[in-house]
């Protein structure tokens, strides 16, 4: 049996992480967290029988507890019930699904315990690459890529040398507002944001795709997965999200990983790794696509990606302000508090006036992202 555990096992990625676990019959899911889910974690609990739960809030950890009494699971809450889940003892795959800054240290937990990764939150690299990366390398942990993204970038470099690549080619649906104009963006509604084309996602990360935030927060991360220059990261709009991204070799040749949106291949090619295992559901049929189109992104009007770009390039703690200036502004469009084009507004704000610190640590990153929200609440 492989032994897993679940950060946000009742989100998007972590409820497909469980469609994958129940089709393939050799799986055991040691711990499932959640924030306030309480019902559907107690749901969790009683078909796959963790040894723990984590619950973020202290309140709802007590009445999930109350709820599973009849159970042999136990529960736990707030930052020590994560780190205590993160290093389970039998566990060998954490898979972090959690949404923000909140995985840091959790992530960081399950390394020292010599767990592999098998990464859904963004934040972890985009805060932290320059401790995550080097820590997974000292205790021989695998940092397996979740994200559609980097899996494809992934699968494509398997059996690859990596010295011989000259690009990555990271493709980007466009989100929901793709060719609309600055002037339209201001009367979008949060309704219409939260309809993407193509993937079903969690609330946070659609607007993200909307805003084009999402794909730079995927060329941040992919600098560290990958330990690629920027300069060498590009991204291309691929309406149809067939194909998930791409690899190009200094001769020329491209690979490119291909297949329909479904978050479960990613997730099974990480817990799997490097075996691969049927997958049920729909399959490419080449002939009634008909076309696969490519557009450049339109950076005058996402400002999301341009602005990653900038946090990146200027490294230190930009990129945790850039982060955590776009998390807090997608909570408050979220709660109908502002409007869409404002979360642009907030994000280069909080970048004008923030100055750079090289080399941050944990608590220096958590301090930054802690000043930078108390500044945005102080004027939004």
């Amino acid at each position: 049996m492989k032994k897993i555990g679940i950060l946000g096992s009742t989100g998007s990625i972590g409820t497909q992480t469980l469609d994958v676990v129940r089709s393939n019959g050799d799986i055991q899911v040691l711990g499932v967290s959640a924030g306030r889910n309480i019902k559907m974690l107690e749901d969790q609990i009683r078909e796959f029988h963790p040894v723990l739960a984590a619950v973020w809030e202290e309140e709802a950890a007590r009445d999930l507890a109350i709820r599973v009494k009849d159970t042999d699971t136990r529960v736990v809450s707030g930052m020590e019930g994560l780190l205590e889940l993160a290093r389970l003892e039998e566990m060998e795959i954490l898979v972090t699904a959690i949404v923000g800054m909140l995985g840091i240290r959790p992530t960081m937990e399950a390394i020292r315990a010599g767990k592999d990764i098998a990464l859904a939150n963004k934040e972890t690299l985009v805060t932290a690459g320059h401790l995550i990366m080097p820590m997974a390398k000292e205790h021989g942990v695998k940092i397996l890529p979740v994200d559609s993204e980097h899996s494809a970038i992934f699968q494509s470099l398997n059996g690859e040398n990596p010295s011989q690549i000259h690009k990555l080619l990271i493709t980007a649906s466009g989100g929901p507002f793709r060719g609309r104009t600055r002037e339209e963006l201001k009367h979008v509604t949060l309704e219409d944001t939260l309809k993407h084309p193509n993937w079903v996602m969690g609330r946070k990360i659609t607007v993200d795709s909307a805003t084009l935030v999402n794909k730079g927060l995927e060329v941040m991360e992919a600098r560290w997965l990958f330990d690629m220059p920027l300069e060498k990261i590009q991204v291309v709009v691929q309406p149809q999200s067939v194909i998930h991204s791409m690899v190009e070799f200094v001769d020329g040749g491209i690979m490119a990983q291909l297949g329909t949106p479904d978050m479960r291949l990613p997730i099974q090619y990480a817990l799997y790794y490097p075996e691969r295992r049927p997958l049920g559901g729909a399959r490419l049929d080449f002939a009634k696509l008909g076309q696969i189109t490519f557009l450049e992104p339109d950076m005058e009007t996402f400002l999301g990606l341009p602005m990653a770009m900038e946090a990146a390039r200027k490294g230190g703690t930009m990129p945790t302000v850039f982060n955590a200036a776009n998390e807090l502004a997608v909570k408050k469009f979220l709660g109908r508090e502002i409007g869409f084009l404002d979360i642009y507004d907030i994000i280069g704000q909080s970048m004008s006036r923030h100055t750079v610190k090289e080399h941050p640590d944990l608590e220096e990153i958590l301090s930054v992202e802690q000043e930078t929200c108390q500044w945005i609440e102080s004027r939004w």
